[in-house]
């Protein structure tokens, strides 16, 4: 298999923006050298926004972008700016071991939460440390974190938002989880991971994904069955197909779920006069916000690149082609190394800053293609 050249070309341009503005532009300024940290985001001059809190799956993130730019070669030295991150996020670690949602001035009852999204997002920055470091006791507080995760955990599989809330049940942070489970079952030794990755397969195909239409929504009822109001992000297909897809190493009935939702969201979630993945659908597959963000671009950008590599469908490469020139188009920026986030309906971005959390997608996205192109 060999992706088509406008894919390669496509890559070539992604890739140089990172290594050349986007990676330094972030650790110069949008890492906070005095305090620590990184800043939530960045106004597109180039300086950082101010009165945003510092959120935890922000330094999760960055640690995780810039611990995968030091083994990818992307970055000298980009260790450092993976520890800065790490460091970031030790200092939001609770007396209970779980992690502070945000630093103030964000609402103080947020910082008492501890949502399981933001936990996934920091299973997956300890496990970079334990890549770029070698540093065992990046490992022991991973172990330790999903023990303490268990209070979260849902009688008919999966995990609620926080222990005892078991209403809404969301389908976003068990992706994140899924995320987090498969990279550390590929390194560590304990089978636990590999149970608890399995545990979400299994969650997402016997319950999430409606049987019949292969529907995935965001919200559940208490028993992870259907509600009334039906909600769907395309973005969100895009990212539980790729990681389905590598779930396993291919297992069969995750591929032929995971194909059906590229094709939904294909279908239904995609613009075709501006070329993005639009927003939200209802329940019957009908566009109800028709902006576009960026972080979704970028999902179905590696989902589809990551099918077409597996099928070599003409129609996929056409896809990860269109898919390649919507996360472009959001990054002309008069500071090169920025990003618009949203798209409105008419095409038109929105000016505000730009959020830091975005580049973990688009890292994602890049390495994704990166790996296709260059093996």
């Amino acid at each position: 298999m060999t992706a088509p050249a406008p894919v390669r070309d496509a890559f070539e341009r992604l890739r140089r923006w990172l290594m050349q503005d986007a990676l330094p532009l972030w650790w110069a300024r949008g890492a906070d050298h005095a305090e620590g940290g990184f800043v939530d985001r960045m106004e597109l001059d180039g300086v950082p926004a101010r009165g945003f809190a510092k959120r935890v799956r922000v330094q999760a993130r960055q640690a995780y972008v810039f611990g995968l730019a030091d083994t990818r070669g992307w970055m000298p030295r980009a260790d450092y700016a993976c520890q800065h991150g790490l460091a970031g996020l030790a200092s939001m670690r609770r007396v209970d071991g779980l992690y502070r949602v945000s630093t103030p001035p964000a609402p103080a009852p947020l910082d008492g939460m501890g949502l399981l999204y933001d936990q996934a997002f920091v299973l997956l920055a300890l496990d970079t440390g334990r890549a770029v470091f070698a540093d065992a006791r990046y490992e022991r507080e991973a172990d330790d974190l999903r023990d303490r995760l268990e209070a979260f955990a849902h009688p008919l599989g999966g995990f609620a938002e926080a222990p005892g809330m078991l209403s809404p049940l969301f389908s976003n942070p068990n992706m994140h989880l899924f995320e987090s489970f498969q990279a550390w079952s590929e390194v560590a030794a304990d089978p636990r991971w590999r149970e608890l990755a399995d545990g979400l397969a299994r969650l997402a195909l016997g319950r999430l994904i409606a049987p019949g239409d292969g529907v995935l929504y965001e919200a559940y009822a208490t028993d992870w069955s259907l509600p009334q109001a039906r909600l769907v992000w395309p973005g969100h297909l895009y990212e539980w197909a790729y990681l389905l897809l590598r779930w396993r190493g291919g297992d069969e009935a995750a591929r032929v779920a995971s194909m059906k939702l590229i094709e939904i969201a294909e279908r239904a979630g995609v613009d075709r006069a501006r070329g993005v993945a639009i927003f939200a659908l209802d329940g019957d597959l009908v566009a109800v916000d028709r902006g576009a963000r960026l972080w979704a671009q970028a999902e179905r950008l590696r989902a589809v690149a990551h099918a077409a590599a597996l099928t070599d469908e003409a129609a996929l490469w056409e896809a990860t082609a269109q898919a390649s020139a919507a996360v472009e188009s959001f990054l002309d920026t008069p500071t090169p190394g920025l990003w618009r986030d949203w798209m409105d309906e008419a095409g038109a971005f929105r000016e505000e800053p730009a959020p830091a959390s975005t580049l973990y997608h688009l890292v994602g996205a890049i390495a994704e293609l990166e790996q296709i192109v260059e093996g």
